[in-house]
Order: structure tokens, then C-alpha cells, then sequence
């Protein structure tokens, strides 16, 4: 099982292995002497459009109506468990620390509708498929504070203790005579819908909660924000969340669920982020019309003259956008004081919740991470919650894709490494940038979304007066204008926030700041001559930059304007949903990119 998943670019720890030594035996046993030994077990069932994975799916066929039943099997090892502080969703383990982690009745549930949400065969068969918790070293005694989570009929959890009772149910759901090995072909051979695009659903999300699914560390987040907000309210008190995690781990989704849930609640809550298309784009899709929905989305210098704790809580999406200070030469003279954005921001809220991928800061003067969060937190003695999110959404949950990317810009191991492939995601080099748009044409022409976008490395005119744009991205012969930069659509074009939702966008080629934080299913990237492969190792080429923000900051030091041009380029390259297309223009980058996905 390790060399088959090392395959897709993901090593399981040594833990992970002791605890398949540890589990999985015991789930063939008990399978076996209830006399199902015709059943087929899927181990680690990787879920549609991630990365994450089911302990073990069970695949026969239903006594009673001879169609095929799927069981859902979460294997835990615990012998002891009780809930956090009295909260029915989240379970403390003695093992772990104080740190809490989800209640694994929820976490079998989740899993069961995300497959019923994104495996479009079975959308209509809700009672073919089931969920069970099953704690084999556990007693009733040691975890009796879970049963205060509501068992249904189709989500079951079983004890050791228990062991004939969970025997007799499988019984009831899986046909000992029948073979399942037809069902099991049928459940991997579904085709997984198309993902609930964040932007497209955010109206639903704010205004009617359960539009989307959260699984695993998305849930026990979201379960521990809410948590500490009921906390504060009960005990005046004030705490510090911080989610990480790569791109389409989840983050925004979270951000939009809390939203919704909290509002609903009757909570004070607001959204805040750096970017403006992020921000632009959520108000005018997300708020759908409803100027109250619209004015609950704001920029991360709203908060200047904030009242501490005027809020419950701020939600703080993008958060590794947030900068020094808010202040800029347009801020009024008794606001330039030097305060720390990242003070205004904690000050303003009960519970601070910041979203953020350490990965992606592109700009001097960002410096929202992980690290000078908590530590500016924890100097006012606040309490921080971390939690990271270890699972893709984006990138079709290509680990491996994502493991590529990483090694490709030396963000990850020693050297880049070769493209194994992963029949999930696509990825491969193009000739030219005529080849590479006029393959992402034919997806856009099939119906899905596809944008292109390139390293800023060519100047940025502003439209002619007739309305026409210029042509800057210009390559040999071919040419293409960038997106427009302000709020205003142009011949055609739409205005800047919405170049990546709008499908006018495709006849543009989009940057670093308008690709940041979208997603689309085809993505073509256009490597610059700012990020250049020379015989073993990377080269930044400064003076082929044309990012103001870099020309202007003569500061910035060498090592730093690395770090920040990789980081561009790793946006950049994960954005796709389903595959990405490649392009380098210089010639021994792009026999770098040849070689290796060859």
C-alpha cells in the first residue's frame, strides 16, 4: 500500500502503516467469520476531486433488493475517547494533546455525502450507501461520551465490545452469497461530477448553509471555530484561529460555510481579504443583488479604526496577503502611526479566524504566515487553535501534481523529479503559445472553463482610446493582451476581479493577482524570463520583471526576490481543476519542462 500510494506522489508515515497493520486485520477477520468473504473491500478509497481517503468501502450487494450496497468503514484505534469540552462534534484523545479532532461518526458521514454530492451515479441512490465508525479496541465504557452523537440508520458506530453487533449489520447491508466484485467495478468506474465551483454556489452558501460538503480537517475546523465563538460568547473570552493549507485545500469553502452558519446564528461576522478581484468578485457573485450579503465582504485595511471586539468574528481569507501596516500616502495623517495591520485585524474581532498558504505570499511586505500570526498572538497572550489542511481539491486532488509543482520550483525535496502521471490531472508541455491557447480552446468550446496566464514579465498598457486593447504579452509572431487592471469592463473585456469567472476573460492573459485565489478547469501557464533553468538549477532574472511592486522596492534582497517569484509561479500553476498546459519561453527552461513529462 506505501509503494502504491508513494505513486501518486503521497508517503504515508510510519504511523500510517502501524495503524494499517493494526486495523486492517482485524476488519478482514471480522469480514470473514460473518461469513462475507465474497465481499470486495476497497483499502484507502481515494474520494473524487481530492486527495483525501477512506479507511476501507465495502462493495456487495443488498440482501433485500439484489442492487449493489456500498458500507463506508472508518477504522479507529482508540481505546478511550471523550468529547471536547462537551461538544457532541468534536472527540479529545488522551494520545493527541489537547488538541481535539473530529468526532468519527461525523467524519463517516462526511465522506458518505461527498460521494453522493460528487459521484453523479449515485445521486440518486441515497440507500445504497452507508456509513460506520468502528473503534475495535475500544470498550462501550472508554468512549461512552460519544454515543451522545445521533446515530442514524444509515450511519452506525461499533465498539470491540460490539463486534457481533457490527458482524450482524454488515449482514443486513451486504449479501454473503453474492459476489461483489461487479459493484466494486461499477463504484470505481463512476465518472466524479464536476466540482461545485466556489464563486458559483456562494450566493447558496451564504443564504441556505449546505451547499457544500466539508470533510475531514475542513469539518474539525469549521466545528472548532464555531466552538471557540460559543466560547467567547459564554466565558468573555478571546482566541486565535489559523487554518493552513496549499491551494484548493479547502480554505475558501470553509471561510463561506463559517459565513453562512454564523450569520444564521445571529453572530457578528465579516469576511476580509487582501485581494481585490477576491474580494470585488465575492460581492458581486456571492451577494447576488442583496446589498447586505455584499457588505458583509471587506479589505483587510477596513479595520483602522475598528473598535476592539466589535465583532464576534473575522474571518480572514488570503490571510498570507496581509501586510506590515494598513496605512499607505492615501491614508489620513492620524492613521499613518506605524500600528501593525495584523494588531488592527486581531484587535477587531472576539475570535480572528486567518486562512492562508505560507506558499503563496508574491508580493514584498506580505507576511502573513503561520509562524508571525501565532507569535504576534501569542505576545498579547491570546490562545491559538492551529489546524492544517493536508488534502488538495484543486489540481482534480492530484497529490502527485501537486508534489510536482513543488519539486519543480526546489520548494520541496532537493531536485525537480519526473511526471509519473495520475489519471486525475493532466499535464503536459506545448510547442508555442499558439499551441497552448488553442488547446485550451478546445475545452472552453467543449464547455469548461479555461484561462491562461503568464509571469509578469511584459509591459502593461492601458486600452487605446478607442477601447482596443494592446497586445503586450507578445511572443515571436503571437500576441495577447494582458487583463484589463481596472473595475471597468473594455471592448468586450471584463473588468479586472472579473477575469476569471467572466467567460469574456479567455481572450486575455491573466497575472499573478488576478489568478490568485480562483480556480478553472484547464489552466495554461506561460513561464517568463524572470524564472530561467540554467544546467542544474534556477536563475531569477530581475531586470526581466516588470511587476511594480518589485521595480519599485530596490530593497527587496536577492534571496527574498526568489522566494517570491517561485511563489508566483506556484499560483500560477495551480489553478487547474483538471489539467494544465506549459510553456516556457526560454529554450532550456522549456527542454527542462520537455524532459520532464516525457
Amino acid at each position: 500500500m506505501a509503494k502504491m500510494l508513494a505513486t501518486t506522489g503521497r508517503f504515508p508515515s510510519e504511523g500510517e502503516q502501524r495503524s494499517w497493520r493494526a486495523s486492517l486485520p482485524v476488519l478482514t477477520n471480522d469480514l470473514i467469520d460473518a461469513g462475507l468473504r465474497n465481499v470486495e473491500v476497497l483499502v484507502e478509497y481515494q474520494l473524487p476531486l481530492t486527495s483525501k481517503r477512506v479507511d476501507a468501502v465495502l462493495a456487495g450487494v443488498h440482501p433485500l433488493t439484489g442492487l449493489p450496497s456500498y458500507v463506508i468503514v472508518e477504522l479507529k484505534q482508540w481505546h478511550e475517547a471523550d468529547l471536547f469540552e462537551s461538544n457532541p462534534s468534536l472527540v479529545q484523545i488522551a494520545a493527541y494533546g489537547p488538541r481535539p479532532v473530529q468526532h468519527p461518526l461525523e467524519q463517516a458521514e462526511g465522506y458518505r455525502q461527498y460521494m453522493l454530492d460528487f459521484l453523479p451515479g449515485l445521486h440518486d441512490r441515497q440507500d445504497s450507501i452507508w456509513s460506520v465508525a468502528y473503534l475495535h479496541n475500544a470498550t462501550e465504557f472508554g468512549v461512552a461520551d460519544l454515543r451522545e452523537y445521533p446515530e442514524q440508520s444509515h450511519l452506525r458506530m461499533f465498539t470491540g465490545e460490539k463486534r457481533s453487533e457490527f458482524r450482524q449489520y454488515l449482514l443486513t447491508l451486504l449479501d454473503p452469497s453474492v459476489s461483489g466484485a461487479a459493484a466494486a467495478d461499477e463504484l470505481m468506474g463512476l465518472a466524479p461530477g464536476p466540482s461545485k465551483q466556489l464563486l458559483v454556489v456562494a450566493a447558496d452558501e451564504i443564504q441556505n448553509r449546505e451547499q457544500f460538503v466539508l470533510l475531514g480537517e475542513q469539518k474539525l475546523a469549521f466545528d472548532l471555530v464555531l466552538h471557540e465563538v460559543n466560547k467567547a460568547r459564554r466565558a468573555d473570552h478571546k482566541s486565535v484561529v489559523v487554518i493552513s493549507g496549499g491551494p484548493g485545500s479547502g480554505k475558501s469553502v470553509i471561510a463561506l460555510s463559517l459565513m453562512g452558519e454564523l450569520a444564521r446564528q445571529g453572530h457578528s461576522v465579516l469576511h476580509a481579504t487582501g485581494s481585490r478581484s477576491f474580494t470585488q468578485t465575492l460581492r458581486m457573485v456571492a451577494g447576488k443583488g442583496s446589498t447586505r450579503v455584499k457588505s458583509m465582504f471587506k479589505y483587510f485595511n477596513s479595520f483602522m479604526e475598528a473598535e476592539p471586539n466589535s465583532l464576534d468574528v473575522l474571518i480572514l481569507d488570503e490571510a498570507h496577503r496581509i501586510r506590515e501596516t494598513s496605512a499607505n500616502r492615501y491614508t489620513k495623517a492620524s492613521l499613518r502611526v506605524g500600528r501593525p495591520q495584523l494588531d488592527e485585524l486581531i484587535s477587531a474581532a472576539r475570535v480572528p479566524v486567518f486562512l492562508l498558504d505560507q506558499h503563496q505570499v508574491v508580493r514584498p511586505g506580505e507576511l502573513g504566515s503561520v509562524e508571525e500570526i501565532e507569535a504576534f498572538a501569542k505576545g498579547r497572550g491570546l490562545e491559538v487553535h492551529e489546524i492544517s489542511l493536508d488534502d488538495q481539491f484543486r489540481c482534480g486532488g492530484s497529490a502527485a501534481f501537486m508534489y510536482w509543482v513543488q519539486c519543480l520550483l526546489g520548494l520541496e525535496g532537493d531536485a525537480p523529479v519526473q511526471w509519473e502521471g495520475d489519471e486525475r490531472f493532466t499535464l503536459d508541455v506545448c510547442d508555442s503559445p499558439e499551441e497552448l491557447m488553442s488547446r485550451l480552446a478546445l475545452h472552453r468550446d467543449a464547455g469548461f472553463g479555461a484561462r491562461a496566464t503568464a509571469g509578469y514579465c511584459w509591459p502593461w498598457s492601458d486600452p487605446n482610446d478607442d477601447g482596443s486593447l494592446v497586445e503586450d504579452v507578445s511572443i515571436g509572431s503571437w500576441s495577447m493582451p494582458w487583463n484589463l487592471k481596472g473595475d471597468r469592463g473594455i471592448g468586450g473585456a471584463p473588468p479586472s476581479a472579473l477575469w476569471a469567472t467572466d467567460p469574456a476573460g479567455f481572450g486575455q492573459i491573466g497575472c499573478v493577482y488576478t489568478a490568485q485565489g480562483f480556480e478553472y478547469d484547464w489552466n495554461g501557464v506561460i513561464f517568463g524570463p524572470d524564472l530561467v533553468w540554467r544546467s542544474d538549477h534556477w536563475e531569477m532574472v530581475r531586470g526581466a520583471n516588470k511587476d511594480p511592486d518589485f521595480r519599485s522596492l530596490k530593497s527587496v534582497i536577492p534571496e527574498e526576490f526568489d522566494r517570491l517569484i517561485k511563489n508566483v509561479y506556484k499560483v500560477l500553476l495551480t489553478r487547474g481543476m483538471i489539467g494544465t498546459y506549459l510553456y516556457s519561453v526560454d529554450p532550456e527552461t522549456q527542454q527542462l519542462l520537455r524532459k520532464l513529462t516525457a
